[in-house]
């Protein structure tokens, strides 16, 4: 279907005004919405911390007495049903928009398809489909935590220029990328709900995992260990911390119960879930499990073995290289096992989203095919 150019500008805006919200929303989807009357935007919002106040009546609430006669956007289908707050179909009945534009139907079976019905019973010129697919991909946490039960992945790895993530054992630990490209990683950081990495990359390099950068070093987002046996070291940086910012262990059923309590004891949460054939934590039960406690978007910082399994699983949805310019120049540890990078250089599960310089190094952004 064609769309009017100027409806294709004005849900590109809400689609950025709703990223706003990225790593705050959850357990509701970041949404964008933008009133427009005569051409120039007269309100706009945001989903707002913890998934209220909706975008579509925090836009409202700034057009005000504008609002009527006015064009509203919105970056996912409106709430049509009753939860903690009263439907945004209700509002904008209320507020007397004429047409509403919104991008994709929303997956949850509460809502999806009855906005259009409720509002052109009301008298609203309803439009929808515009710039679909890249409300899709913006509320890819969303549409997987309602359809499947999992979050969406983004996967970050460093990478020598030779492909390697690290030295070989006993070695150092290697300072990769530069300052812009580690910069860019706690923006990432602070766009997601939770950090997660494996106990191997603990066990290396001790990480801490918050967010250290002026102006948002004030979101916290949740630490995640995936740790099968509860190896995660009592005196860790994730551990001596966790009484003040949070921190999840999911470990195999059937670890240390006495490491759990002493973990629990240091303020460490721990979660069990079901192991897979090699003894590992099942990766889909371990999401599951994320998906219940309202995560919809997760950042993960593992190593080469959860990368890889991530990526053969199809469970990374979104995959971001940093390669410096430097090659290790030795035998070291790659970044991705054969299987997993013949499985992101093939077109069939994945597409190059993004190729660009941060810094001296090199950013390359992988989506997964939808």
């Amino acid at each position: 279907m064609n769309f009017s150019s100027g409806d294709e500008r004005f849900m590109a805006a809400a689609l950025a005004i709703g990223r706003r919200g990225f790593g705050r929303s959850a357990p509701n989807p970041s949404v964008g919405a933008l009133v427009v009357k005569d051409g120039i935007i007269v309100g706009r919002g945001w989903t707002k911390p913890g998934g209220r106040p909706h975008a579509e009546t925090e836009a409202l609430r700034s057009a005000g007495a504008e609002a009527k006669g006015a064009r509203l956007y919105v970056s996912l289908e409106p709430c049509s049903h009753h939860g903690q707050t009263p439907p945004c179909t209700d509002a904008i009945i209320a507020a007397g928009i004429s047409r509403v534009v919104y991008a994709i139907d929303d997956p949850d079976p509460r809502a999806s398809g009855s906005a259009a019905r409720l509002l052109e019973a009301a008298g609203i010129e309803v439009t929808k489909g515009v710039l679909e697919a890249g409300a899709k991909r913006a509320h890819l946490g969303h549409f997987l935590r309602v359809k499947e039960k999992r979050p969406m992945i983004s996967l970050k790895l460093a990478l020598t220029a030779d492909s390697f993530a690290a030295a070989g054992p006993g070695a150092e630990r290697l300072q990769i990328t530069g300052a812009p490209a580690n910069g860019f990683v706690h923006v990432q950081r602070a766009m997601h709900e939770a950090v997660m990495t494996g106990i191997g990359t603990v066990l290396a390099d001790d990480p801490l995992l918050t967010v250290r950068l002026p102006g948002v070093d004030n979101r916290t987002p949740l630490r995640i260990v995936l740790d099968s046996n509860l190896r995660l070291p009592y005196q860790s940086q994730l551990a001596l911390t966790a009484g003040k910012i949070p921190a999840l262990v999911i470990a195999g059923e059937g670890a240390s119960e006495e490491k759990a309590a002493r973990l629990s004891a240091a303020h460490v949460e721990i979660a069990f879930v079901r192991r897979d054939g090699a003894g590992h934590i099942d990766l889909k039960s371990a999401l599951n499990f994320l998906a219940g406690r309202g995560l919809t978007r997760i950042f993960c910082e593992g190593g080469p073995r959860l990368a890889s399994a991530l990526i053969g699983a199809g469970l990374a949805d979104e995959v971001m290289l940093l390669t410096a310019p430097e090659p290790l120049g030795l035998e070291g540890v790659p970044g991705l096992d054969a299987a997993a990078a013949s499985i992101l250089a093939g077109p069939e599960r994945y597409r190059l989203a993004e190729a660009r310089m941060i810094g001296a190094d090199r950013l390359t952004r992988h989506e997964r095919v939808l």
